[in-house]
């Protein structure tokens, strides 16, 4: 008689690289005898970035869910409903010992829903230091909750949540590798490195505040630009021996973080949290509409123990980026008593494996 559990871990992720990134720093550290199966929407980033990652990707409806009165409510209401059925037969194909575990994003309420609906466990991380909506959502039906940083640990019920950390990726503590930028060698730079990355999706404030200073920046920097995708043809254009344009970065990023002299980036958990794991002092420009602030929250982790500079989207409209650069490149690096930053991957791998013991 085979007692064999079948391994079988169901995730769940999506709306931006920021939820889909740790999902995969989870799967790329399970053994390879886990099947893992991701559940996101058709045509989200998550379906992209998960491409023979996974053995199976199935895509469901979903809305998005509001705190303000609209009418888009009720047709997002319908959609999320929708959802769960979709995610409900999606569940039902795998045995009763399949682990879920979701990342975040609307399109992981109906996956959540649906699997305690099913008696699956449920597990949910949240990357932020502000819960938004989705998650809040979902840890009323998860089994167990894991948060990045401890601030996190008020917003969900004592008796499910963990203080875990975010998933590092594990690159963030091997040496540097060489890598190329569009063929070119950054051990071969002799300019300081500048890296301006506004997430996945790109961040149009942080675009043309390159673009309004782009000639004097490449003056004095080699610059690398994550610009996203849907401003990737009109940065392009721009390129040269100094300036090289990305609308996502992958397998580069991490090496290249290490690299940098300075960094600009929108301020999502995941990116704070692996440059607060580098030790490396950077400029942050929190996104002003993220739910309840979390961006900023997020930076000012940054700040409090890196010293690293947080310019807020109004400060923007007062100054050029040649003037926040002289601002950071003026300030100093704070000096280092402890690092808080605790990395989450083992510790979810191991809650993970210990579901078919």
């Amino acid at each position: 008689m085979n007692n064999k559990v079948e391994k079988t871990v169901i995730m769940s992720g999506g709306g931006s690289g920021g939820h889909v990134v740790p999902a995969l720093t989870v799967i790329k550290s399970l053994p390879t005898d886990v099947k893992i199966v991701y559940i996101g929407s058709e045509k989200g980033i998550e379906r992209e970035l998960t491409q023979q990652r996974v053995s199976e990707y199935f895509p469901i409806r979903t809305g998005k869910l509001r705190r303000y009165i609209s009418i888009e409510n009720l047709k997002d209401i319908f959609r999320v409903l929708m959802g769960i059925v979709d995610a409900f037969k999606c569940i039902n194909k795998f045995p009763k010992s399949a682990v879920i575990f979701t990342f975040g994003g609307f399109v992981t309420v109906p996956v959540v829903v649906a699997g305690r609906l099913l008696g699956r466990k449920v597990f949910v991380h949240e990357q932020t230091t502000r819960v938004g909506l989705a998650n809040r959502i979902a840890g009323f039906f998860a089994t167990k909750v894991f948060v990045s940083f401890k601030s996190s640990l008020e917003f969900f019920s004592a008796k499910k949540v963990v203080y875990s950390g975010y998933p590092i990726r594990p690159e963030i503590y091997q040496a540097p590798k060489n890598v190329k930028i569009k063929n070119t060698d950054l051990n071969s730079v002799s300019r300081p490195i500048l890296f301006i990355t506004g997430g996945g999706n790109g961040a149009k404030l942080l675009n043309e505040l390159v673009r309004n200073s782009l000639e004097e920046l490449k003056k004095k920097y080699f610059i690398v630009h994550q610009v996203g995708k849907n401003f990737e043809a009109e940065y392009t254009k721009w390129e040269d021996e100094n300036y090289k344009v990305f609308s996502f970065l992958g397998e580069e990023m991490i090496p290249l973080m290490k690299k940098a002299q300075i960094i600009l980036s929108r301020s999502g958990a995941g990116t704070v949290a692996e440059i607060m794991s580098l030790k490396k002092r950077s400029i942050f420009i929190p996104l002003k509409i993220a739910q309840k602030n979390e961006q900023y929250h997020n930076a000012i982790e940054a700040q409090q123990l890196l010293g690293s500079l947080v310019v807020t989207e109004d400060q923007c409209k007062e100054k050029s980026l040649l003037e926040i650069i002289s601002d950071f490149e003026k300030s100093s690096q704070k000096e280092i008593i402890s690092n808080d930053v605790i990395d989450g991957r083992e510790f979810m791998v191991s809650e993970i494996l210990k579901c078919f013991e």
